[in-house]
């Protein structure tokens, strides 16, 4: 089973139910092509809309026998070790029909041997699973009732066919501002009950509490092997994959695995008028002789996009959506076909690269509050690309390699005086020196992008002090407006939505 260019599906909007109905009409952020489906079985029927990239087979995210159909967006990365539980002659041709085979063999427990980028549901009898990756990294949102369950891959969706007969489901999170539609958790199988709507909530994963000591030279071989093989995984034969490249040793080290693993490489940088970080990829591009290009935003067009980052993500915390807006804006700048793009995102979490201090114990703390409450930010979700399109994944929270990372003690991290020494020292040989010893800097950093939304407000008349309260006050506001109201982000302008709140403010000061 060769790993495809794309995945099957993006994303999906689907209903179970007995005997069939219609999936509502949906508005996806996701761009691309459209396939509805409908799968009838004895107890139930699963219909959707499937999201995918020109050109792709939609089919392949589905699979069927008698009484179970699995509809999957995303893609596995271990498929070689999946296949190798199956009985012998099994031959699945797509990660859809892997999974049935897996849940004929092992049940919801199957979840627990994926590791890979999906959101997947399942009909089984009179039962629906809905599953996450251990990361959540492809959200999956549900609204459930008794005779009826619906999910989706963007709550938007969901928002305008909420059932108000749904009542709160086991271990799911209530989506704020959308009544009745709730999150799968990551790392997570619901199990609902389709005649009651009532659920129970598996784990599949969980990050590791335990701290490994390693020596020095065997920590750096482990990083190095781990990331290697995440990168590789996610590179299909004979493909030339894209790197989000800013010069930093994390997106830096995902280039040159990516580099060795296609023997090609194509990467891009995203700078404003503020600030970029150019110079920096360029000592990469130079080393690694790579394909490049640089895309250079105003920063009045970047903070023009907020709606659509909001939009795409989901999410009300104003500082995700401040590191996610450079990503969104370069997505969306991007010419061409669909492609698959790797990024270096996600690497400062398990490693706490934003933690600049030499205190182990408030370093291992800061990754074990980051681990315990990334689940719900929406941080990596596939729409932000696919809002130009494109299929990201983000190697540094492969799952073994995660697990890895996670596990390391805290002085592997912060070593010498350096931030994720570990990984650094993993890639000393693959890239330049003054790369590996570059000091992290955060791509809304070094896009200008925190400044610029300051100064944005600040213009708008909002006092130093209030501009934090501001800049949640702004999100909240264009998520209501985009993703519970249902308006486009281009009849949405942020210049206006900021000048309401900022009169809120002078409002309450007079």
């Amino acid at each position: 089973m060769k790993a495809p260019a794309l995945p099957a599906a993006f994303g999906f909007l689907a209903s179970a139910r007995p005997g069939g109905g219609r999936v509502p009409d949906a508005v996806f952020a996701t761009r691309g092509s459209r396939t509805d489906m409908d799968t009838p079985l004895r107890a139930q029927s699963l219909t959707a809309t499937l999201v995918h990239a020109p050109g792709v087979r939609p089919d392949a995210a589905q699979a069927q026998d008698t009484d179970t159909a699995v509809l999957l967006a995303g893609e596995f990365y271990n498929r070689a070790a999946l296949r190798s539980v199956l009985p012998p002659g099994t031959e699945p041709d797509s990660d859809a029909q892997l999974l049935l085979q897996l849940l004929h063999r092992y049940g919801l427990h199957a979840f627990r041997l994926l590791n890979g980028r999906f959101a997947a549901m399942v009909s089984l009898g009179h039962r629906v699973l809905l599953a996450t990756d251990h990361a959540g990294s492809v959200p999956l949102y549900t609204c459930a009732a008794p005779g009826e369950v619906r999910a989706s891959t963007e709550a938007k969706t969901l928002a305008a066919h909420r059932d108000p007969r749904g009542f709160p489901l086991a271990d799911a999170r209530r989506v704020a501002g959308l009544t009745g539609i709730y999150q799968v958790p990551a790392g997570a199988v619901m199990d609902i009950d389709l005649a009651s709507g009532k659920a129970t909530t598996h784990r599949t994963w969980t990050p590791p509490l335990a701290r490994r000591i390693m020596p020095e030279d065997e920590a750096v071989a482990a990083v190095r092997t781990a990331l290697d093989q995440a990168v590789a995984a996610r590179v299909p034969s004979g493909s030339t994959p894209l790197v989000v490249l800013s010069g930093g040793i994390d997106s830096s080290g995902v280039a040159a695995c990516a580099h060795r693993a296609a023997g090609t490489l194509d990467t891009v940088s995203m700078g404003t008028d503020t600030s970029n970080e150019f110079a920096q990829a360029r000592a990469v591009v130079d080393h690694l002789r790579t394909g490049h290009q640089e895309v250079m935003i105003p920063t009045a067009d970047l903070l023009a996009q907020l709606p659509y980052a909001v939009w795409a993500a989901e999410s009300m915390d104003p500082d995700i959506i401040e590191y996610l807006l450079p990503l969104v804006a370069l997505y969306r700048a991007l010419d061409g076909s669909a492609r698959r793009i790797l990024t270096g995102y996600g690497a400062d979490i398990p490693l706490a690269g934003m933690h600049r201090e030499d205190r182990l114990p408030n370093l291992d703390t800061a990754v074990a509050y980051d681990m315990a409450t990334f689940d719900g930010l929406n941080e990596m979700s596939p729409v932000l690309s696919a809002l130009g399109g494109h299929w990201t994944t983000h190697p540094y929270w492969d799952r073994d390699l995660l697990d890895l990372l996670v596990s390391l003690e805290a002085g592997l991290k912060r070593r010498h005086g350096q931030d994720k020494w570990v990984l650094r020292a993993a890639l000393a040989d693959a890239l330049p020196e003054e790369t590996t010893r570059r000091p992290k800097l955060g791509v809304h950093e070094g896009s200008g992008t925190t400044s610029s939304f300051s100064r944005m407000l600040t213009e708008h008349g909002v006092a130093e002090q209030a501009i934090p309260e501001a800049k949640r006050q702004v999100v909240r506001k264009l998520f209501g407006l985009t993703v519970a109201d249902g308006r486009h982000p281009s009849e949405v302008s942020t210049d206006e939505v900021a000048q309401s709140v900022a009169d809120r403010f002078a409002q309450g000061a007079a």
